[in-house]
């Protein structure tokens, strides 16, 4: 049986966030999405904290993660997220208009496991979204749900 855990959603613009799900929606995918809007509120999603604090989910099956958010940035919530042991192995692409090497360079030393860069042409936007969704929400085996049981989180 598919794993159905859900696919999180870090992004602050209103339009690539609409976009995104739109596209993601087109997949007919099963897993629901999650989207907040700053670093902050996904690092207290991934950890059941603030907002989300009791909501177990056992961790998303993929995050596409912004680089430029607000309060804390894409690669500050991904060094937080390897450098936990219980969210160390959540897949995670970074999904940024940025053509920076140093960003590039940085996320991988960091450890995202792919870094889109965000087209500019509406179609080829949808079309790389379509194709993130389609792998990572069916064909990438994500790691095993966290959790003791898989009931509830190993952290309170």
């Amino acid at each position: 049986m598919r794993d159905l855990r859900p696919i999180l959603l870090v992004e602050d613009s209103p339009k690539d966030a609409e976009l995104t799900l739109a596209a993601l929606a087109r997949c007919q995918l099963l897993n629901e999405v999650v989207h907040v809007r700053d670093g902050a509120e996904a690092l207290d999603y991934l950890r059941s904290e603030g907002n989300f604090a009791g909501a177990y989910h056992g961790g998303p099956v993929v995050v596409l993660l912004d680089l430029k958010l607000p309060k804390i940035n894409g690669l500050e919530v991904l060094q937080q997220v390897r450098e936990d042991p219980e969210l160390s192995s959540t897949p995670i692409v970074m999904l940024t208009s940025s053509r920076e090497e140093q960003d590039l360079v940085r996320s991988y030393q960091l450890g995202v496991n792919a870094f889109v860069v965000k087209p500019v042409d509406f179609k080829e936007f949808f079309d790389a979204i379509q194709g993130l969704g389609m792998f990572w929400g069916i064909t990438n085996q994500p790691p095993p749900h966290r959790g003791g049981n898989g009931n509830t989180p190993t952290h309170e």
